[in-house]
């Protein structure tokens, strides 16, 4: 996926825990999901990989950054780790460090996609795996969140209840999205939309549709004041966003108005944040898991299984859960909500 700005992708970057976004272009919809393989406990002895990690101040990048930790340690590789801050120059500074410690291949989460090739150039010239943002040229693989899909799961979860609990009618479909980060924002949000008709049918959503620029819980929260006032009465109304902040910036603005009872929503990432009102909310009907803290169970293996002159598929994509109340507690370790 490519990076046109310095804005946080939710899941995307796999646009998941952050109330902002880095935008990026969407791999195909058609790219085969991987399973997680825990590191196998030997295999990467005596060998050396590297890590360009995207900013450990985000909560995203230190998930991805602590599993490579963890499952590099796990092998018994060498692991030389570089965050990359969110800054090409420090990227660039990384590759070439990688170069000195004769790395045998790396991880790539550099956030500048238009720094790649300097950084391909500047490394050393092994196997490299990119992360949820395109690295051309000199990327083996592509690992990363598939949007088109992660839309779907929710959808899908949505088009089922709706199914089951009002025979897939509903007043309204408003969709909280994020324009700045194009393609990635189509393909999410679309995904939603073909995963509800699914299960009701095609053509039904966009006589309801309702899209918003909101990909802020502060945006969310204003623009569904807005949006309730045009739907006086309405009792069945659909809200998707494109992370879980707009679905609980939503939340307050129905419930600041006492209609919090007429929503029924799904949003994206099952972030840690938005685990308690997943549990505890029944009208929070979904939100698709990107699982980052797991990431290094894909990117190690495969990097470690590239070195060793192995064939490993070009896109290793994230196989995406939709999770609810009733799974949560499978998937997560949720504290107590109160």
């Amino acid at each position: 996926m490519k990076i046109t700005s310095k804005k946080v992708l939710l899941g995307a970057v796999a646009a998941i825990a952050t109330a902002t976004m880095l935008g990026t272009t969407v791999m195909p919809a058609t790219a085969a999901d991987v399973d997680f393989r825990k590191a196998q406990p030997g295999y990467g002895k005596g060998i050396t990989i590297g890590y360009i990690g995207l900013d450990d101040a985000i909560g995203f990048g230190k998930d991805v950054g602590d599993s490579v930790r963890r499952e590099a340690k796990k092998a018994g590789a060498t692991l030389i780790y570089c965050d990359g801050k969110l800054s090409a120059a420090t990227a660039l500074a990384c590759a070439k460090t990688f170069k000195l410690k004769k790395v045998q291949g790396y991880l790539n989460f550099n956030a500048v996609s238009d720094a790649a090739a300097a950084i391909c150039k500047a490394g050393p010239n092994v196997p490299v795996i990119s992360i949820d943002i395109e690295q051309d040229p000199c990327q083996s693989a592509f690992m990363g969140a598939n949007n088109s899909k992660a839309g779907f799961v929710s959808g899908e979860a949505l088009g089922k209840f709706f199914k089951t609990k009002f025979n897939c009618e509903f007043d309204a479909f408003i969709s909280l999205e994020d324009y700045g980060v194009g393609l990635v924002n189509e393909a999410r949000m679309g995904g939603y939309r073909a995963g509800f008709e699914s299960v009701c049918g095609a053509g039904v959503v966009a006589p309801k549709l309702k899209k918003l620029d909101a990909g802020r819980l502060d945006l969310a929260l204003d623009k569904m004041k807005d949006a309730l006032t045009t739907l006086p009465g309405k009792d069945k109304i659909i809200v998707v966003a494109i992370n879980d902040e707009g679905i609980q910036g939503a939340f307050s603005a129905a419930k600041a108005v006492g209609r919090e009872k007429q929503l029924y929503a799904a949003g994206q990432g099952a972030s840690a944040s938005a685990w308690c009102d997943i549990k505890t909310n029944p009208n929070w009907i979904g939100s698709t898991a990107y699982y980052p803290e797991r990431y290094g169970e894909i990117g190690v293996p495969y990097l470690l299984d590239l070195i060793k002159g192995k064939k490993v598929p070009f896109q290793l994509k994230i196989k995406h859960v939709a999770i609810n109340a009733a799974n949560i507690d499978k998937n997560f370790k949720v504290p107590a909500c109160g």
